[in-house]
């Protein structure tokens, strides 16, 4: 989210001009670059996997392909590709660092302290990377031992675009997503997605939102983005966040070409005789700084924002200005060194019991920006402390808001584009209560031929929809713990490198009184050279070989253990039943695997570690050879792909 709608100076950039390359038609790396440098990455990576797809690529295609992929929120892909960057003779210490923040993004915090100490090794800058090592410490230890918040995500509302900064109004609220396509003609070049516009939803009794539309067209007509708002205890008078449409902005050069920085503004609209009148905030400054995300004290008195204004700590910063009493605001005073970092502070809100709420990246925490909390007003606050897991995940955590009490419990908003979620970011509302019982799981991890317990063995605990609830490592003595709660169905993952993961299900169902559970984790050793595996449930249209997204996610597995293991070569074949002539088959199946190891290539697996195979019906594992009459089900046993290993 970061990236994409605010950078480091919450900017909007618009590609201007270019001076052309040459007469002559521009050759597919031209193309590539000129791409990238307009922003337009997703358009980008198509060229960048092309020209990658090499025995020698070069680094420099390869790092762009890299920090497309960060920049497009794809963080499975972009650390596939800083993988097989850091791989390179002529790879930069600096490719250390992006791949640990990728890392740490993804939620591998031990592998990211690992990059970010050999960054620290090789330059001799460990002031550089020390915030985010201690982040990394510190996120292991919250997984570990998360808070009682619990996150629920609003589908209702939730698309597979942004949707971000819930502000309640009475029994509705409003909010800030990217429309669907085709709603609105102009689309933001750095997502390929149309302009932020304020949609409302209604708010029910139990705290989660409806079916949401378009806000009063009075507050989306502006031309690029709009977005987040808040309001005013009266109901009439609204503050929302606007890129400043015009052509004022300060020109920036790169290389040949020039762009626009487009800033952000506030502007004030206030309701009169059924009318909406906008004005602007007193102290924009498009040609400067920018001015947005802005928050009122419990009394309305004090309006708080964030600004790249002179005179901040670092780049964004939480400001504030008083009510005067003519009704103006007064000047910006900065809310000083204590809230803001030498990084960006954004989305502050202000909780019923005047509780600073904001988002930053520039203390240590568990990844991209991460919500905190301080207690004061103006300039005088107390140390931030992070809001720890699971209000705050690998990625970004921003727009916390709480908009009911009720004694030792409290219920809110927050955005984040945490993995689960329907798109890329997504509101969720969450509540906080103490349990009533207390059940507790004690788990083992095991060596699955020995029966010796393995230590250090990652387990994660997820929910019934997958999501994260959890995670640890198991001790010395193989041995690890996770409290439970009444009514929920559980997954146990295990994963340690050289072994086979194993899972187990866990059910508090029907639990009602405070219980202890055990399970264990059995975990089979891995990668033995002319060892063979099947890839279950790939599937492929009659008589196509085109790779389907329900096969692509099952190769992603694959990826992923392929990108884990670099020592690691493969065949991987294809195989079919014996209807059809075996020469089609042998064709088929060829065409199979080598879609299947294009796919890998094109998520960041060398070409040279893969061999494509296609055995059609020369390998069948059961009695059904030509003429031999078969069930469905029987053939499809032989309709399969395989993974061979070749060396490790």
């Amino acid at each position: 989210m970061k990236q994409q709608y605010v950078g480091l100076l919450m900017v909007a950039l618009m590609f201007l001009a270019h001076i052309s390359l040459a007469q002559e038609q521009p050759s597919l790396r031209d193309r590539a670059d000129e791409l990238y440098r307009r922003f337009e990455y997703a358009n980008a990576v198509k060229l960048y996997a092309k020209l990658v797809d090499t025995k020698r690529p070069r680094v420099q295609d390869l790092e762009r392909l890299a920090d497309s992929y960060l920049k497009m929120k794809d963080y499975e892909s972009a650390e596939n590709w800083y993988a097989r960057l850091i791989g390179q003779d002529e790879s930069s210490p600096e490719h250390l660092l992006h791949y640990g923040t990728v890392l740490k993004i993804n939620g591998k915090y031990a592998a990211a302290k690992q990059q970010l100490e050999a960054y620290a090794a090789k330059t001799g800058d460990s002031e550089r990377v020390a915030l985010e090592i201690v982040g990394c410490d510190s996120a292991l230890h919250w997984m570990a031992n998360p808070t009682l918040h619990r996150l629920h995500n609003e589908t209702e509302v939730n698309t597979g675009n942004a949707e971000f900064s819930v502000f309640p109004v009475g029994d509705q609220v409003y909010y800030a997503g990217e429309p669907a396509a085709g709603t609105f003609e102009a689309t933001y070049g750095w997502t390929g997605n149309a302009f932020l516009r304020i949609y409302t939803a209604p708010l029910s009794a139990s705290g989660n939102l409806g079916t949401s539309s378009l806000a009063d067209m009075a507050i989306n007509s502006a031309k690029y983005h709009i977005g987040p708002i808040s309001a005013e205890k009266n109901g009439n008078t609204y503050y929302v966040t606007r890129t400043y449409a015009g052509r004022d902005g300060q020109l920036e050069k790169a290389g040949r070409h020039r762009y626009r920085t487009n800033r952000l503004e506030l502007y004030v609209y206030r309701k009169i005789d059924g009318e909406w009148i906008e004005e602007p905030f007193a102290f924009n400054n498009v040609n400067t700084y920018s001015v947005g995300h802005a928050t009122l004290s419990p009394d309305d008195n004090t309006l708080y924002f964030v600004s790249d204004m002179p005179g901040g700590q670092g780049g964004t910063d939480i400001w504030y200005s008083e009510r005067q009493a003519d009704g103006t605001w007064g000047s910006p005073v900065n809310a000083g060194d204590v809230v803001n970092s030498a990084g960006d502070e954004l989305f502050p809100n202000i909780g019923p019991d005047g509780i600073l709420y904001y988002s930053s990246d520039g203390f240590a925490g568990m990844g991209g920006l991460d919500i905190y909390q301080a207690t004061g007003s103006k300039a005088s606050w107390t140390a931030p402390e992070n809001l720890k897991y699971p209000v705050n995940s690998a990625t970004d955590d921003f727009a916390y808001i709480v908009h009911r009490e009720e004694g030792d419990s409290f219920h809110g908003f927050l955005a984040s584009d945490r993995p689960g979620g329907k798109g890329g970011d997504d509101i969720y509302s969450f509540s906080f209560e103490k349990p009533k019982i207390i059940i507790i799981l004690n788990g083992t991890t095991a060596d699955k031929a020995t029966g010796e317990r393995l230590p250090a063995t990652a387990v994660t605990l997820y929910d019934g929809q997958r999501k994260i609830v959890a995670k640890v490592n198991s001790g010395n003595d193989g041995t690890f713990v996770f409290e439970l709660d009444p009514g929920c169905d559980y997954t146990v993952l295990g994963q340690k490198e050289g072994y086979h993961a194993d899972s187990a299900k866990v059910s508090t169902l029907g639990i009602t009184k405070s219980d202890t559970l055990e399970v264990a984790l059995l975990l089979e050793p891995v990668f033995r050279p002319g060892q063979t595996f099947e890839l279950e449930h790939i599937y492929y249209d009659f008589d196509k070989y085109n790779i389907r997204p329900d096969a692509a996610a099952i190769l992603d597995e694959l990826v992923r253990t392929m990108r884990d293991n670099p020592t690691l070569k493969i065949e991987l074949s294809s195989h079919t039943d014996s209807r059809g002539s075996r020469a089609y088959n042998e064709v088929l199946s060829q065409r199979r695997a080598q879609a299947a190891v294009d796919y890998l290539v094109s998520r960041g697996i060398a070409r040279d570690r893969m061999v494509a195979k296609g055995y059609g019906e020369n390998k069948l594992v059961n009695r059904c050879a030509d003429g031999v009459p078969c069930s469905a089900e029987e053939h499809q046993a032989n309709r399969r792909t395989e993974v061979t290993v070749l060396e490790y």
